[in-house]
């Protein structure tokens, strides 16, 4: 490898910075001189680590924060820029793989929101199965602001967060929500002083590690997201098909026994897909 190819790796590496915490992988956005504004080398670097943590039997939860003062302020304007030289019909072809990613992430994925969330950065966000925040924390859409739309299936997914009204209020207006706020709509789980927040999160996500099945919540992540798109009955028989195939997993067995003995359970690792 040449040096300049070196330092191309280096810089890639850095731009999302991967800590264990036992079988907890925290995953920092690292562009803090920009707010963690969202760029393709960013984005790559963040789905390979979600690649290789949903690989990892170690992993069973991730954890996604921002470095310095913000969590991600969305699209990188000097890329947003570009775009209008950019030939329409290839938009849908810019480089990098499909930004909806973490949503078929099979483990929990929880996002700590330590600063201003916007845009796609917001999106990202709600990709994230919780999201835990600070008082001070700033949302916003932002989209309308700069002459977009809603991206990314935001549009999708927030009124399924919020309802339709409350969703159309943020994406219409994009006007800035502060966490408490959010907190009340349904854009985040829990708030939490900014001293505290990123270890209230990891202690929530390593109690999941510890004491819940990864089969499980694998499937649980499935069966939620199938049911918005499904009635009552689809929902119940296939709630019926997993209940009888769980029983007959070896974590089912284990479920039980652990807690008769009061003592930690001992679940396998999430099988590959």
């Amino acid at each position: 490898m040449t040096q300049t190819n070196m330092t191309q790796s280096t810089e890639t590496s850095e731009l999302v910075l991967a800590e264990r915490h036992g079988a907890v992988l925290l995953l920092t956005l690292n562009r803090p001189e920009r707010l963690n504004a969202w760029n393709i080398p960013l984005q790559e670097r963040y789905f390979a680590l979600l690649d290789e943590a949903e690989a990892d039997p170690g992993v069973r939860v991730v954890v996604v924060t921002g470095a310095g003062r913000g969590f991600c302020a969305g699209a990188d304007m000097a890329d947003l820029s570009q775009l209008g030289t950019v030939d329409p019909d290839t938009i849908g072809r810019l480089p990098g793989r499909p930004r909806e990613r973490p949503l078929s992430f099979r483990k929990p994925l929880i996002a700590a929101i330590n600063g201003p969330v916007a845009g796609l950065g917001l999106v990202q966000a709600l990709y994230c199965d919780l999201r835990f925040t600070t008082p001070q924390a700033k949302f916003t859409t932002a989209f309308a602001r700069r002459g977009l739309i809603a991206e990314y299936g935001i549009a999708w997914l927030l009124p399924r967060l919020v309802g339709p009204s409350r969703a159309l209020d943020l994406l219409m207006s994009a006007r800035v929500v502060l966490g408490e706020e959010a907190l009340a709509l349904g854009l985040v789980d829990r708030v939490r002083p900014a001293e505290s927040l990123l270890a209230d999160a990891l202690a929530y996500a390593a109690d999941l590690a510890e004491n819940c099945s990864p089969r499980s919540m694998a499937l649980i992540k499935q069966q939620v997201f199938q049911a918005l798109d499904s009635d009552l009955p689809t929902a119940v028989a296939l709630s019926t098909k997993l209940m009888h195939e769980s029983f007959r997993h070896p974590d089912s067995a284990e479920g039980v026994h652990s807690y008769l003995e009061r003592r930690p359970p001992q679940f396998e690792p999430l099988e590959s897909a």
